[in-house]
């Protein structure tokens, strides 16, 4: 999440009222998640076992529960509770704006486009030319959607990411403050979820199909031309390269990658990366000659028993 301007690092720490390290007036440029930073960016960190991560990250500015000796070039801010105050700044900068109208007055909608009754079209929205997008469809605020795109009822885009911190009095959501982007000439099925990035985007590449009741997680990024058929899930932070074809009901962890043209049986649970080009099977997957070998041979148990009691 870029800030609208530069804002020094004292008015940052007034923001949140915490003391800092570094310059009054060194630069902050916005706040990212420690896989999307970039230089003027600031990062939190709350445990030591991810300090530094954190310190040697591209982030120039990290939010942090102790005083620790700061890197050259960079600056501290220290907060006793840095997970409520990167929420502090995610409300201070994208904060919730009520709306009162279907389609906000701030919302950009392209020449051809047609939204059937009953779908809401948030703040600062921009959709392009000639898409359809069909009743009952929940547009979240700061979308931005390509030209030629379609969405059937029911699909939600910008929903808050499933991030929490477990309190000893219950979970606290970590705020989410980035996008959905969707590029030109995707397809969207019914009854789909697609979560805004915490601080950046959750994006969809061009020409991607995506069937009904599939789950996009936070900061997902989807490449071009893939396939996702029903009841997938995906969870945050997972790349998908471009022309990857995904079955019905396949569940893959987050934080992985799956390379480009890899086919991803149905029933499948992937819990790490996998390089492209390949067809992958089963829970974990694997190849899927190879795990269909398996289980032909897990089959052939009971038989091989008998002969080996003969």
């Amino acid at each position: 999440m870029k800030f609208p301007k530069a804002y020094a690092l004292k008015d940052i720490a007034k923001i949140i009222n915490s003391e800092y390290v570094g310059n009054d007036d060194f630069p902050v440029y916005g706040m990212n998640e420690i896989h999307v930073v970039e230089s003027g960016d600031i990062v939190f960190v709350d445990h030591p076992k991810y300090y530094d991560k954190a310190l040697q990250s591209a982030a120039t500015i990290v939010l942090i529960n102790k005083k620790v000796d700061c890197p050259e070039g960079k600056a501290l801010l220290i907060s006793d509770d840095p997970f409520r105050d990167f929420n502090t700044l995610t409300r201070h900068f994208k904060p919730f704006l009520a709306s009162s109208t279907s389609i906000a007055s701030s919302a950009k909608i392209g020449e051809g486009t047609v939204i059937q009754p009953n779908t809401f079209v948030g703040n600062n929205v921009t959709i392009g030319k000639n898409c359809l997008i069909h009743s009952n469809v929940s547009v979240y605020d700061n979308t931005v959607i390509g030209d030629n795109v379609i969405i059937h009822a029911g699909t939600v885009l910008g929903a808050d990411a499933f991030y929490y911190k477990k309190r000893p009095e219950g979970f606290d959501q970590l705020l989410s403050g980035g996008r959905v982007v969707i590029h030109n000439n995707v397809g969207i099925g019914a009854l789909c979820t697609i979560d805004k990035g915490v601080t950046g985007d959750t994006t969809i590449g061009e020409g991607t199909k995506v069937d009904n009741q599939v789950h996009i997680g936070h900061d997902t990024v989807i490449g071009k031309k893939c396939l996702i058929a029903a009841q997938t899930g995906i969870a945050g932070c997972v790349i998908i390269e471009d022309e990857v074809t995904i079955w019905g009901q396949v569940g893959l962890a987050s934080g992985i990658t799956i390379g480009s043209k890899a086919v991803l049986l149905a029933q499948s649970g992937i819990g790490k990366s996998l390089e492209g080009d390949k067809a992958y099977f089963g829970s974990p997957a694997e190849e899927s000659r190879e795990k269909m070998k398996q289980l032909f041979n897990v089959k052939r148990i009971p038989e091989i028993l008998e002969k080996l009691k003969e």
